[in-house]
């Protein structure tokens, strides 16, 4: 299930990852796990996205890193505001970036460095404001 796969000091450091990512950017960064995903992939990332209201952030800049563990797929999805920013190929580079430590079982480096990764674009587009507050939760949700 979700819970057996990452370990409690995996997902500490994961957590952590988005915190250093948010503490430089007014962007929001959510992780989402769960056992399968019960529709078309698109479909289920974008409903978890609305389902975790990282569609209400202020400048609409929340990144949501959605997976289904059993169904070996997973899914990064940026808002519009994000999404207008970034270069076109960022969230495929991403991926690949994650995939690869994926394919050989490093699934808490995978989330980490995509993470970081968005972060950085997330800092380059939003950067932190003095009055910025953390809209959402920076623990991982589970489905």
């Amino acid at each position: 299930m979700a819970k057996e796969f990452i370990s409690v000091k995996d997902e500490e450091e994961i957590v952590a990852a988005i915190r250093i990512s948010e503490k430089n950017t007014s962007g929001e960064i959510r992780v989402h796990i769960e056992k399968e995903c019960p529709t078309e992939l698109f479909e289920r990332a974008k409903a978890v996205f609305h389902e975790l209201k990282m569609d209400n952030t202020k400048l609409e800049n929340g990144v949501l890193i959605y997976l289904a563990i059993e169904d070996h797929k997973f899914y990064i999805m940026g808002d519009k505001g994000i999404d207008r920013k970034v270069p076109d190929d960022f969230w495929e580079s991403t991926k690949n970036v994650m995939q690869d430590h994926f394919r050989k079982g490093n699934f808490k480096q995978g989330l980490v460095d995509g993470i970081l990764k968005a972060g950085e674009q997330l800092k380059h587009h939003f950067p932190y404001q003095q009055d910025d507050i953390n809209e959402l939760s920076d623990e991982i949700s589970r489905g």
